[in-house]
């Protein structure tokens, strides 16, 4: 099975976009099922999805997981890190890839550009996949934001970054969790990728509230353990009710279903594969 690059190789492809290029991985390059693309979450590196690229790979289809802007091997030269503009470079990336009844995985903020997507392209898109998503912003008190300024100065923010990343992950160590925590440190020692994470935190992102008019398919992915919700499952269920989609609970798991627990992960995302291939 051709899973065309390893994660995170410095070989991986890119696409062109207008003030730069957006890394990716494409796994099961010359498998002829479902087009699935994977949008992580900010301050993470797209090889958090390697696990469930080689999964679907080898179930026969082919799995396009990409940088943010600014992220990974992505360019830096991008003067927006939103949401927003991850959703169009992720149907940029289907596109390129002459993908047809798509489907999007999005963890963290990577949640809200997939469904953005989807609401945007419905021509396109024909399911989605939620993991541990932000379609609203936190509120968060003064203290809270003053304590992530601090975290996020320049001289040990790297280090402190890394280190709130690896809190995350509440629940089981994923495999290889040392190699990708490195994998994340390097991302964020050039000073110019630094600023865009940056950015890419205190971006202006957008809340999806609603999504009435949303044709596809949606499941909703979230750890019990994770600590951005004081209720997971509250957030979850309220997730689930603005893009009509089902909820799946998994244990042992903070914020990074995709790489703490891809044996419930997969399993979800074969189902919505299916259910979004019938009734496209």
């Amino acid at each position: 099975m051709d899973t065309s690059h390893s994660p995170g190789n410095s070989a991986a492809h890119h696409l062109q976009r207008p003030r730069g290029r957006i890394a990716y991985d494409l796994y099961g390059a010359e498998n002829t099922g479902t087009l699935v693309v994977c949008v992580p979450g900010m301050f993470d590196h797209r090889a958090s999805f390697r696990f469930v690229g080689a999964a679907l790979a080898e179930a026969g289809y082919r799995v396009a997981a990409m940088d943010l802007r600014g992220h990974g091997d992505s360019g830096t030269a991008f003067d927006d890190h939103t949401n927003r503009a991850a959703a169009t470079d992720a149907v940029a990336l289907a596109e390129e890839l002459g993908g047809e009844d798509v489907v999007m995985v999005g963890n963290s903020l990577g949640g809200a550009a997939v469904t953005i997507a989807a609401k945007e392209r419905p021509d396109l898109v024909a399911g989605i996949a939620l993991l541990a998503p932000f379609l609203r912003q936190p509120v968060p008190s003064l203290f809270v934001r003053i304590a992530q300024r601090l975290m996020l100065v320049r001289l040990w923010g790297p280090r402190a970054v890394t280190g709130y990343y690896n809190a995350l992950n509440t629940g089981r160590t994923p495999e290889g969790h040392r190699e990708h925590l490195d994998r994340v440190l390097r991302m964020l020692r050039p000073a110019d990728r630094y600023r865009s994470v940056y950015d890419t935190i205190y971006a202006p992102h957008e809340e999806v509230l609603e999504a009435a008019d949303l044709r596809a398919g949606a499941v909703v992915i979230v750890g019990e353990q994770d600590s951005d919700w004081k209720d997971p499952r509250a957030e979850a269920e309220w997730v689930a009710s603005v893009v009509h989609g089902s909820v799946v609970m998994v244990p042992e798991c903070g914020h990074y279903p995709q790489s703490q627990r891809p044996d419930v992960v997969v399993p979800a995302l074969e189902a919505l594969i299916g259910r979004a291939g019938s009734s496209a």
